[in-house]
């Protein structure tokens, strides 16, 4: 989701600061590190878990959005949400700025092809969001308030055995808890800030006090709260979103071919500077292509295994397939949509991708409409994000400093809500894009070193529910592993 949105009020910050910053970020998210780990791990657990991303999308698909009560398990499961509220929770976390304008970023500085690259990051992407997914269910516990914690911060500790799952943990843990105020708060709130000021002339104070007291007020009410708000207005906002798409390539379905000629064709070559195009080469079309794949999906940073650990589920292999389901409607559809319609258009070639979109929108739709579909697009999707990552960081404080700890937490994030809707935030831009590769670090470590875990018992699953219909309480129990910590 990295990208710079329009800015409130002047900064002052040290040239080396900045620096250092980019410079570690660069390194996190290079070829030698993120880049090759994400898609390493993706690939080594699609192969383990026999395409199951592939063989399974339409069952869990109906399963997500067709049985919401969880195929009658909803009475009798251990959780606080249902299945269909765990996904638009981690859908509200994930389809946000990043998906409008974070497209725009790829697509600027790794040209066309980095749109295959985004689909390539989704497709090995959906076996890493099943399998945390499901070690968020398997090693979920309850906390001192009755509800489910799970995820990485749980798992890794309980399933990786001694210091290093305890290690793992807690550095996961960190790294989430400093990404939720960066990525997952300021830079959101700055980003709906901005765009009523640049539309409407709202004053970043006004929309930051309004904003504040709205997040607070949901999120008193916990993941049972944010989860109706989210599964109320996420869906209803990605269909608002995708129709306005849909119109736009309907009216330059002429282009399509050419557009996705180019995405094909420059995944493997490269590009040359064009006008305002800062030119590409084939490495910057992979790395801008993951590393924005996987910032708008977050498949493999172990985030969204946070919402799963809440949902109400009587086998882990379930909340998982429903899980995955996310990466597909995230990238595999919003983002694609984003891409081809800045394609079509030809606004790609411009000098400044935060604008990328809404000129796209402004050119392909009648009248005002693209501006409006846009500014509503950003102000709620940005919203959602924030009640999302609200949740993600009070579970991981939760697992650091106990539960007591977790209502400061949500005063804290509030504030922040506010803060980021009147500071310049070039450099927690760039922190909070470190602090997501943080995350993914020990998160892919424990995928791979559990990923036999997880093959088997996912087997062990489908050998009695091949197709996601039978009633939940009809599963036999699966054995507990005496030993998890190196499967």
């Amino acid at each position: 989701m990295l990208t710079t949105p329009t800015l409130l009020v002047p900064a002052i910050a040290p040239a080396s600061f900045s620096d250092g910053l980019n410079a570690v970020d660069g390194f996190i998210w290079s070829k030698y590190l993120l880049i090759p780990l994400l898609l390493g791990s993706g690939i080594i657990l699609t192969w383990r878990l026999r395409g199951i991303q592939l063989r399974k999308l339409g069952p869990a698909l109906r399963f997500a959005f067709l049985q919401r009560d969880g195929g009658g398990e909803a009475a009798s499961a251990e959780g606080d949400i249902s299945h269909y509220q765990a996904l638009t929770t981690a859908l509200a976390a994930t389809v946000g700025v990043g998906n409008i304008v974070g497209v725009a970023t790829a697509i600027h500085l790794g040209g066309p092809g980095a749109l295959f690259w985004m689909w390539v990051t989704a497709i090995f992407g959906m076996a890493s969001k099943y399998s945390e997914a499901f070690l968020a269910v398997r090693f979920r516990t309850t906390d001192a308030n009755g509800q489910q914690s799970g995820g990485p911060q749980y798992y890794l500790r309980e399933a990786i055995k001694g210091t290093p799952g305890k290690v793992l943990s807690i550095f996961f843990a960190c790294s989430a808890v400093l990404a939720s105020f960066g990525i997952g708060c300021m830079t959101q709130s700055n980003a709906v800030a901005a765009q009523l000021a640049n539309s409407f002339g709202w004053s970043g104070w006004a929309v930051g006090l309004a904003l504040a007291l709205c997040v607070g007020a949901v999120l008193l009410g916990g993941i049972e709260s944010i989860g109706k708000v989210t599964a109320g207005f996420v869906p209803m906002m990605i269909v608002f979103y995708v129709g306005g798409c849909l119109y736009i390539l309907a009216v330059n379905a002429s282009g399509i071919p050419h557009s996705l000629g180019m995405v094909f064709h420059d995944a493997f070559t490269a590009r040359g500077a064009t006008g305002g195009f800062a030119g590409s080469t084939l490495m910057l079309a992979i790395q801008y292509g993951v590393a924005r794949g996987i910032f708008s999906n977050e498949s493999g940073m172990g985030s969204a295994a946070i919402a799963a650990a809440a949902a109400r589920t009587n086998h882990p292999a379930r909340q998982g397939l429903v899980s995955m389901t996310q990466t597909f409607i995230d990238t595999i559809i919003v983002v694609s949509c984003t891409g081809l319609v800045i394609l079509t258009t030809g606004t790609w070639t411009g000098d400044d991708p935060a604008t990328m979109t809404g000129e796209a929108f402004s050119h392909g739709l009648p009248g005002t409409w693209g501006h409006v579909i846009v500014s509503l697009a950003i102000v709620f999707l940005a919203a959602s994000t924030i009640l999302g990552w609200a949740y993600y960081g009070e579970r991981c404080v939760e697992r650091l400093l106990g539960v007591h700890a977790v209502i400061v937490y949500r005063i804290i994030f509030t504030i922040f809500v506010f803060v980021g809707t009147v500071t310049e935030l070039t450099d927690v831009w760039t922190f909070a894009d470190i602090a997501n590769g943080l995350m993914a670090i020990p998160n892919l470590i424990g995928l791979l070193l559990l990923s036999g875990l997880i093959a088997r018992e996912t087997r062990a699953y489908l050998l009695q529910d091949p197709h996601l219909r039978r009633a939940g309480d009809d599963f036999s129990s699966v054995p507990e592993v005496a030993d998890t910590s190196l499967r």
